[in-house]
């Protein structure tokens, strides 16, 4: 079968990473150019299904690429996570809808034809541990304590798209077990390959618990503005802000639910001293150093969906004493001076991948976002705002790499052509 591969033994991830510093941009593609770390492959194996009850393998009908797929293709994730993802070879592709080609033994609730949206995450009870671990045990499978053992899964990673026994929604086929798997209908492929993302961003949301006027989002890519999303459901009065840069992602902030946007860096706190009020103070600052200003009285909770020491640093700044910030954006390695934690009594809240909600009463979150994209009021046609054909991946990665200067918010790969989109494209 075709496949996508991902290939992060450390001589390609080197030199696709040293290639991104060549001066001009002329190691931008280096990542999927000759050398680099991903490849199309057309010879790829099929995936067996395990040797176990339940296990269902799929055809991908539309698969997205994330943040964190654009970020493996730059070679620009966190090594301390490869003690998670210890696979140096993976079919990427955790965002994505499909149709069940087949059925193992043991398997109840899905049948051979039904479309389903997928829950990427492999944890104890998939891999086959009879014994739960006790993240597992306590309803937490998103934060498993065995994601690097392969059990019955075969995959010694966190999720399906960072394994290729498996393998991912970047290939024509993807083996999953019927406990990933949520049956949707005719619900229209491009809503329902945003499963994914909108489960994440509900539980960054859900791990505040109100009690505030405002609320600021960083960063308007696909992450930001499902989080703007999710917010505006579970919280219809709260005034939410987006920090936004340029003027597509201001406008598509306010598609979906932003009350305004605010400027990129320390504008965007004086911006928020402007309109709301509050006293801005600075600090003394090195030779060199930006001069950012520290809000006083600023906002209960600050999401920021893009994770770098500039943003996060923002972020703190503008928080009232006692306030939160979630980090919703890609994991990386950032030098922070994280004085204003401990001077403010500030909560940071990391966030990882969706599961069993307490507050949505054991639910998943993903069973939620599903109930929320059947809505057609739900504000997220569009969000998929390109999409190639499996041949054309190195054509995707290259808008994907773009983002907002290619007008693009989640690229979607067919690695099946000939399964038709719903409604068809």
């Amino acid at each position: 079968m075709r496949a996508i591969l991902a290939d992060i033994a450390i001589p390609r991830y080197l030199y696709t990473a040293a290639a991104q510093k060549v001066p001009g941009g002329r190691g931008r593609s280096a990542g999927w150019g000759p050398g680099g770390l991903i490849r199309l492959v057309e010879d790829e194996p099929t995936p067996a299904l395990p040797d176990a009850p339940g296990w269902v393998r799929l055809r991908p009908e539309l698969s997205l690429i994330c943040g964190s797929d654009v970020g493996l293709a730059h070679a620009k994730l966190s090594t301390v996570l490869s003690a998670f993802y210890p696979e140096t070879q993976q079919i990427p592709g955790h965002e994505f809808v499909a149709v069940v080609a087949d059925v193992g033994p043991g398997v109840t609730q899905v049948r051979e034809g039904d479309r389903v949206a997928v829950d990427a995450v492999i944890s104890c009870a998939q891999r086959g541990f009879t014994s739960l671990c006790r993240n597992c045990a306590a309803g937490m499978p998103m934060v498993c304590e065995r994601f690097d053992l392969p059990g019955d899964a075969g995959c010694a990673a966190v999720s399906l798209g960072f394994c290729r026994k498996p393998g991912g929604g970047w290939a024509e086929q993807v083996v999953a077990h019927e406990s990933q798997l949520y049956p949707i209908g005719d619900l229209p492929s491009a809503r329902a390959a945003l499963t994914e993302p909108s489960s994440i961003t509900l539980h960054a949301a859900l791990h505040w618990g109100g009690g505030g006027e405002r609320a600021v989002v960083i960063g308007p890519g696909a992450i930001g503005l499902l989080t703007v999303v999710a917010l505006r459901r579970l919280h219809p009065d709260l005034h939410i802000s987006v920090v936004s840069p340029g003027e597509f992602g201001s406008a598509w902030a306010m598609r979906v639910g932003a009350d305004r946007t605010l400027p990129a860096g320390p504008a965007a706190i004086e911006a928020l001293a402007e309109q709301d009020g509050g006293r801005l103070l600075h600090p003394t600052t090195k030779p060199g150093e930006p001069r950012v200003p520290i809000l006083e009285q600023g906002v209960e909770l600050v999401l920021d969906c893009v994770g770098t020491s500039d943003t996060i640093d923002l972020a703190l700044r503008m928080l009232r004493p006692k306030g939160m910030l979630v980090l919703v954006g890609t994991a990386g390695e950032q030098r922070m001076n994280w004085s204003l934690v401990w001077k403010r009594e500030l909560t940071v809240q990391g966030t990882t991948d969706p599961g069993p909600e307490p507050r949505l009463g054991g639910r998943r979150t993903q069973e939620q976002v599903l109930e929320w994209l059947a809505d057609p009021a739900h504000p997220v046609d569009g969000m998929v705002t390109h999409t190639y054909d499996l041949a054309d991946w190195k054509q995707a990665l290259e808008t994907a790499s773009r983002g907002p200067a290619a007008e693009a918010i989640r690229v979607g790969l067919r690695p099946n052509p000939d399964l038709p989109l719903v409604p068809p494209a």
